[in-house]
């Protein structure tokens, strides 16, 4: 096989997610914003076989082998979405050969939401949730951090994995999660771009879904 970390820079990302209720595919060529590719669609009945049907309709096979980075969200979301395409990611990053890595769906939807309540102040602090059906919450802490080459880059990180918590503290900042497909997706390829991960070609084995909760619950 070819290792394409030699070629970084010159393949395209695919990425998948998923949310509570849809699944969505992600391409980006040459890591030209403008060349973005969505396919977004809710579920059915047959998720499990739609899936993989859906993604040879999105991207043919001559360019599912020339994709070089690729990303998948690991949850919280739906639970049997989240196992499928966590599933379906490293069976291509095993097949092509290909570096994989992955991020919560509050992680990519953090960006979004530091954005439109003006948390801009270095190490500033926040949590994104969501309310469980029964008691509790899931939730998980990011925090602003600025690049020191662009200060005005607004970048996130991850300090605490999305959780059960029984209450929120009081105190510190907290927001909702609100799933936003295009523009998830649109940061999902942002972020696997920038992934250092990209440099290890056994990533996959690291991959698996975020479960917080049982899937009854």
């Amino acid at each position: 096989m070819t290792n394409k970390l030699k070629h970084i820079g010159n393949y395209p990302t695919l990425v998948i997610h998923s949310t509570d209720n849809s699944f969505c595919f992600g391409y980006r060529k040459n890591n030209n914003l403008e060349s973005d590719e969505f396919f977004i669609k809710k579920f059915d009945n047959d998720l499990c076989n739609n899936l993989i049907k859906d993604l040879n309709k999105f991207i043919s096979k001559e360019n599912l082998q020339k994709i070089n980075k690729l990303s998948v969200s690991i949850g919280p979301a739906n639970f049997n979405a989240s196992r499928l395409i966590v599933v379906l990611a490293r069976t291509i990053s095993q097949q092509i050969n290909c570096p994989l890595d992955s991020f919560s769906s509050f992680e990519i939807m953090a960006k979004r939401i530091a954005s439109k309540n003006n948390i801009f102040a270095n190490k500033k602090s926040f949590w994104i949730y969501k309310k469980l059906k029964r008691k509790g919450f899931i939730a998980g802490k990011y925090e602003i951090y600025q690049n020191k080459k662009t200060p005005s880059d607004l970048l996130i990180r991850e300090t605490v994995l999305p959780k059960v918590v029984k209450e929120l503290e009081s105190k510190e900042l907290s927001f909702e999660a609100i799933y936003d497909d295009n523009e998830d997706l649109k940061e999902l390829l942002n972020l696997s771009n920038k992934n250092l991960l990209n440099s290890n070609l056994d990533s996959w084995k690291k991959v698996l879904p975020l479960y917080p909760i049982s899937p009854i619950n």
